[in-house]
Parts: structure tokens; C-alpha cells; sequence
């Protein structure tokens, strides 16, 4: 600055005395005082200084004692932290080549107060670049700061309740029952969500305030003080009652107008809180409390806020109890359609599952059923009407009727899926079923499957692992009758002792957005590793599967175990069956009996025990129709032998041939001749077993009876 800058009093203007004294006439440094507003000029070559009186007016400094060429003296009045700031802004101008600059920081005044201070400047430069002189000008700017805080304050508080209804809206938006919207309030982040500490929810039942939620610093979580009649003298009850909402203050404001909390006021944990009822098409529903931590004005933006969430909160209400009614019919109605409750079963364990699908509304048509049939055998089924909704389970509930009676008729599996096809399209619907029948002797171990259009069933075996056997199949009940189709082919299988079938429908398989493929897989994974009882091992599939995929489809699920013969410790006992179809099967039942041998400690014969193996099965396999049950077990007197046995379908008998040197069959008879030490043949109702017995010879030992004169 220059060193004839006029000197002025902003508080009593000079007036030139020749001019009278009008505001048109106030001159320029004047009229910056007034506002004010000074400058500066700082030759940075002699470090020095000038600053006019109006400027030095800005920094609180007194003209009289200030001294030019100790500039520093203005910045040494600033707090650390904004000296350090202006400081590098002011370095941060000069160093990197620009022509101006625009700071703003706080400067303490000699009265106490804090005058946020505005400084824009120009950098006057050499022709190399190198600054040597900066002007510019001073101003007090904290009006204008202090608005620009208020309406950044406003601003900011206007995003957090836009926030807060953003983020109230979506979670309501998920909840489709009274469980989740009191979830999505008493649940984690439910709080935070609403913009408060606490939180109470109530509904009004049968004349009576029911507390279904409460999260945080509440009130309502004195046990004294939650559900119970209307006609109480409590906040959240008044404001049910009256319809209007209660904003209170503080915790004294509280137990003035409610006497009797005054014994709890101490106990509180919270220092406002507001009531507001939840009124959804003129109908209360109950009453919403939001407890604050600090203390709040509830001013007429938070008012509206406040009323803005009760509304939401009401209206997702409304749908959620709509929900749970229509939800509690459907489910009724689908239950009263499935069997009340199914028998025990002589030689084995039955667990049936079903489960109704979370999302949404809807039922589905999917239904289980065991059938006692005559000569002590059991029909299974597991079906799934097409469509999701009441006329679904409508349907399901005489199509399950239809197929019980065939079956009960003791018709085969396919007659009774050609019979319920046909009733299905006499029903004159436009739905279709997916059904899997099977007809199992738990005594024999005899099963006949046959599907329409529906998931093959899975079997454990006893040692652990998993198969889907080929079942062939048909076109869905319905749709086949339409078509003129009606063959439901039959699979004959085998259920061992200790095997495990499992039917099941396609929600326990099917995973919104992915493959069949992995759900089919990830059942197949959970039945392997789950617990061999049938009752655990349903419960491990609905909670491992069902809860995975997001309970989004209902499912009806079959689990039954023939009961195992494991035999005893002195005499172990092994069983496996062996489908026709599996290309697997013939060296996996070589790898059980090697491995079973191992574990028996019978390792010696275990080469002769797996050639035997896979000859006697090969030709059940080669010359039969159906697949085979190899039994393995051990003979403990008088001498531990070991006692393999191949039962098949077939009535044929296998018969001694002499094989030419070219053939490739009729070796089989000659192989147990060589190796066992007896063989023979047995009938066994619907087909034979060829047995032998390998180990040690036994020189007491007289010949077995059961060679039939085949034996050797």
C-alpha cells in the first residue's frame, strides 16, 4: 500500500469542509471503510508492509502501532492452526507461478469475538516469473460465512432426513409381514435407520396394546409399562387413543403430563422422544415412540419428519397384516389338504417335510404322500401342482385324493399316474403336475418307480455315497391325458438295508439366477454329509437347502431309510445295489468289498473276494433286465469265512458251459469252482442269488445244504 493512504474513521466518515456532507459524495475509501473493507501492499523485495487504517480496522490493530516493515506482526495475531493455513495458501500462490489468490481465516478480536477475515490479492510478477509485490484488499467477511454455515447446516440437515426417509422406504419396501417390518425396526441398524436411539412399536389386538417391537432406550422396556390394556394413562396409549402425536421435550416434560411415570424418570435413558399413532384409511393400527439421546426442539421440519415416517411405517403396516391373514388362509387351506399325519413304517423310517414358500403371498400345489398298501408294502408320493396360488392347492388337494384311491386299488405305479393324468384333464384346468410314484417292500427291499415329468429320486447308499439312478419317465400329469400319451414306464431298483430314498419337489433345488444343475448337486452334496436318520436328515436338508436358496418356492420333501443289518461285531455285514444303468457301479462295489474286507480284517481273501465280485455281478448285468444286490458277510463259526451273495430279478438260472478258446462268456461257474469253496444257487420270490463262500477250508466242515446239488 501506498504511504499516502488516507486515513479515515469508519464510525464518523470524513467530510471535505468546501462540500456538503451527502452520500453521494462519500468517497471511495470511505465508502470500503464503512463496509469494512481495507488494503494492503507487501513488497516482498524490502519485506515491508503498508496497510491503510481501514485494513488494519479489519485485523483489530490499532493504526498507531503498527509497523510496516514487521508484517508478521498481523499473522502473529491468528490462532496456529489458521496462521499455519493462511500461510501455505499465501506460499502455496507465490511458489507455483499464479497471479492471484483468495484466502479466508479467523481472526481473534481484541474483544473476545472471532471475525472471519476474507483476503484477495494480486501477485505482481517480473518478466522472469519471480514475484516481487502483492496488493490486494482485506474484508470483514464473517456475515456472510456465518450465513453461508447456516445454509450449509440446513442443507446438511435436510440431506440426513432425506436419508432417513430413503432409507425407511427401502426397508419397508422388503417387508412383506408384521415379522419383517418389526425386524426391520428392532433389528440391527433398525435405530440408526430411523435416526434415533430407540424405538417402540405397538399394535392394537382385541382392545388391548400389543409391544411387538423394541429396540434401544425405550420406555416401554419396563415390563410394567409395554403391552396391556387401552386403558392406561401412558404416552404411547394416549397417543393411540387421541390420533394425535406427542413431541416431548425432556423427561421432566414427560412425567408432567404423565404422572405416573414419575417413578421411572431417573431411569430413563433418553431426553426426548416423540409419539406418533400409526392410522392407515382411517383405521388405527397402533402407535410408533422414537426416543433421542439429545435433547430436541421438534421444530416444524422435524415435526414433518417425524409424521412423514409414521405414515410410511402405517402403510407397510396395513400391507403387512394384509399379508400375514391372506398368508394364514392360504397355508390353512394347503395344510388341510396334506395328511394330517403319516404312520410309522415296519422295517424302516419315514421323515416328510413341507414347507410354504416366504415370499409373498402365494401357495404352492406341491404335496407329499405314503400310501399303506395291501401285503405290507407303502405307495410314496411327491408332486407339485403347476402354479403358485390357492387354485393351485385347490387342485393339489383333489388330485392327491384321486391318486391315494389308485393307489390304494393296488394298481402299479403306472397305471396309477396314467389314472390321475386323466383325472386331472377331466378337471377341465389349464395346470399340469409334476409327480413321482414309487412302490417300495421294505421287507425285500423291492422298489418300482415311475415318474410324470418330475426329478428322479436320490438314494444313499449304506456306505455314503449319493446316485441318482436312471429312472425313466413320462410327460406331466395333464399333459400327457392331453396328448394321448398316458406311458408312465417303471424302474424296478433295489433299497438295500440301510439305504436312504429321498423325493423331493423343485423348490429344495432351485436357486433363483442359477443352473439346476447346482441345486441338484448341492442336494445330492447335503444328502452325503447329513445324518443318516431319516427325521435329522430332513431337518439338515429344509435348513441347509430350503434357507439357501431364500425360502422363495414352498417344497415337499420324502425321506425314508430301510432300517440297516449291519450285523454284529463278530459277524459284520454288508449291502449295496448295483443299478443296471450305472456304468460306476461294477468297480465301485469291487472298491466297497476290498475296502469292507480291510476294515474286517480279512485283507488275505480280499483278491479272490473282488474277482468273484465282478463276475457274479457282470453276468446279472450282461444276461438280466434289472439291476443287483450284492450282500457280503461274514460266517464266524466254527471258522471265519466270508459269505458273498448277487440277488437279481431274474428266474433264469446261469448254467455250466465249456467256453472255446475264441469265447469271452460262460467262464463265470468255472471262476467259483476254482475259487470258493462252495457255491450254489437260491430262489428268492421275484428272482435267485447266486451265493459262495470263501476264507479257509474247514476240514469238519460237511457240505451246505443250500447247494441244491450245485455246489462243489
Amino acid at each position: 500500500m501506498s504511504d499516502h493512504t488516507e486515513s479515515v474513521d469508519p464510525q464518523s466518515p470524513p467530510s471535505r469542509p468546501d462540500v456538503p456532507a451527502h452520500d453521494s459524495e462519500i468517497g471511495t475509501v470511505q465508502r470500503l471503510a464503512m463496509n469494512r473493507t481495507g488494503s494492503f501492499d507487501w513488497d516482498l523485495e524490502t519485506r515491508t508492509m503498508n496497510v491503510d487504517d481501514a485494513g488494519l480496522m479489519v485485523f483489530g490493530v490499532d493504526p498507531e502501532t503498527f509497523d510496516a516493515s514487521r508484517p508478521g506482526t498481523l499473522v502473529e495475531l491468528l490462532e496456529p492452526t489458521e496462521r499455519e493455513r493462511l500461510n501455505l495458501s499465501v506460499d502455496e500462490a507465490v511458489t507455483s507461478g499464479a497471479h492471484a489468490y483468495s484466502v479466508h481465516f479467523q481472526v481473534p478480536m481484541p474483544d473476545g469475538e472471532v471475525q472471519w477475515t476474507h483476503a484477495q490479492a494480486r501477485i505482481l510478477r517480473f518478466p522472469d516469473g519471480r514475484a516481487h509485490r502483492i496488493v490486494g484488499v482485506v474484508r470483514d467477511a464473517t456475515a456472510e460465512v456465518t450465513h453461508s454455515e447456516f445454509v450449509l447446516e440446513l442443507e446438511k440437515r435436510r440431506q440426513r432426513q432425506t436419508s432417513i426417509v430413503e432409507r425407511t422406504t427401502s426397508a419397508m419396501s422388503r417387508a412383506a409381514s408384521v415379522d419383517d417390518v418389526t425386524a426391520a425396526l428392532s433389528g440391527p441398524g433398525g435405530t440408526a435407520r430411523l435416526g434415533c436411539e430407540g424405538v417402540t412399536l405397538g399394535l392394537v389386538e382385541n382392545a388391548s396394546l400389543n409391544v411387538v417391537a423394541v429396540s434401544g432406550h425405550t420406555l416401554e422396556a419396563f415390563e410394567e409399562l409395554g403391552s396391556g390394556d387401552l386403558g392406561r394413562k401412558l404416552p404411547l396409549v394416549d397417543t393411540i387413543l387421541s390420533g394425535r402425536p406427542r413431541f416431548i421435550t425432556s423427561p421432566a416434560d414427560l412425567v408432567r403430563r404423565y404422572p405416573v411415570l414419575e417413578p421411572y424418570e431417573d431411569r430413563l435413558g433418553f431426553s426426548s422422544a416423540a409419539y406418533l399413532p400409526l392410522v392407515a384409511q382411517a383405521r388405527s393400527l397402533g402407535g410408533l415412540a422414537m426416543f433421542y439421546g439429545k435433547r430436541m426442539s421438534f421444530n416444524a421440519d422435524e415435526r414433518i419428519l417425524c409424521l412423514g415416517l409414521a405414515a410410511i411405517l402405517a402403510q407397510s403396516l396395513q400391507r403387512a397384516i394384509l399379508f400375514d391373514e391372506e398368508r394364514e388362509f392360504a397355508t390353512g387351506l394347503q395344510s388341510a389338504m396334506l395328511p394330517r399325519r403319516i404312520q410309522d413304517v415296519e422295517g424302516g423310517e419315514i421323515a416328510v417335510r413341507y414347507h410354504a414358500a416366504r415370499n409373498g403371498r402365494q401357495v404352492g400345489g406341491d404335496w407329499y404322500d405314503m400310501i399303506a398298501l395291501p401285503n405290507g408294502r407303502y405307495g410314496l408320493v411327491v408332486g407339485d401342482v403347476q402354479g403358485h396360488d390357492t387354485h393351485a392347492a385347490a387342485i393339489m388337494g383333489q388330485l392327491r385324493i384321486a391318486l391315494r384311491a389308485y393307489a390304494a386299488e393296488g394298481h402299479p405305479p403306472a397305471t396309477v399316474l396314467a389314472r390321475a393324468s386323466r383325472f386331472l384333464a377331466e378337471l377341465d384346468t389349464d395346470r399340469f403336475a409334476t409327480c413321482t410314484y414309487a412302490q417300495v417292500d421294505l421287507g425285500s427291499g423291492a422298489l418300482r418307480v415311475a415318474r410324470a415329468g418330475h426329478f428322479e429320486p436320490l438314494i444313499r447308499h449304506a456306505d455314503g455315497r449319493v446316485r441318482s439312478p436312471q429312472v425313466r419317465g413320462g410327460l406331466p400329469l395333464g399333459i400327457a391325458s392331453y396328448f394321448g400319451y398316458e406311458e408312465f414306464p417303471e424302474t424296478r431298483l433295489d433299497l438295500v438295508p440301510g439305504e436312504t430314498l429321498v423325493l423331493f419337489s423343485d423348490g429344495l433345488v432351485e436357486e433363483p439366477g442359477a443352473d439346476i444343475d447346482t441345486g441338484l448337486a448341492a442336494l445330492a452334496q447335503e444328502v452325503r454329509t447329513g445324518p443318516p436318520e431319516a427325521q435329522a436328515l430332513a431337518d439338515h436338508l429344509s435348513e441347509r437347502l430350503w434357507e439357501r436358496w431364500g425360502a422363495g418356492d414352498d417344497v415337499a420333501l420324502l425321506v425314508l431309510r430301510r432300517s440297516p443289518d449291519m450285523g454284529s461285531s463278530l459277524a459284520p455285514r454288508l449291502h449295496q445295489y448295483i443299478h443296471q444303468a450305472d456304468p460306476e457301479g461294477l468297480s465301485d462295489a469291487r472298491s466297497i468289498v476290498r475296502q469292507a474286507l480291510a476294515d474286517w480284517d480279512m485283507e488275505d481273501f480280499a483278491d479272490d473276494a473282488e474277482l468273484v465280485t465282478g463276475e457274479l455281478l457282470v453276468n446279472v448285468l450282461l444276461h438280466t433286465e434289472g439291476g443287483a444286490v450284492l450282500t457280503m458277510e461274514v460266517l464266524p463259526e466254527p471258522v471265519r469265512r466270508i459269505r458273498l451273495s448277487v440277488q437279481d430279478r431274474s428266474s433264469v438260472w446261469p448254467r455250466r458251459r465249456s467256453p472255446g478258446e475264441t469265447s469271452t462268456s460262460g467262464r463265470g461257474l468255472l471262476l467259483l469252482d476254482a475259487v470258493a469253496l462252495r457255491w450254489g444257487i437260491e430262489p428268492q420270490g421275484e428272482g435267485k442269488a447266486v451265493w459262495c463262500d470263501l476264507g479257509p477250508p474247514d476240514p469238519s466242515a460237511e457240505d451246505d445244504d443250500r447247494a441244491d446239488g450245485t455246489g462243489t
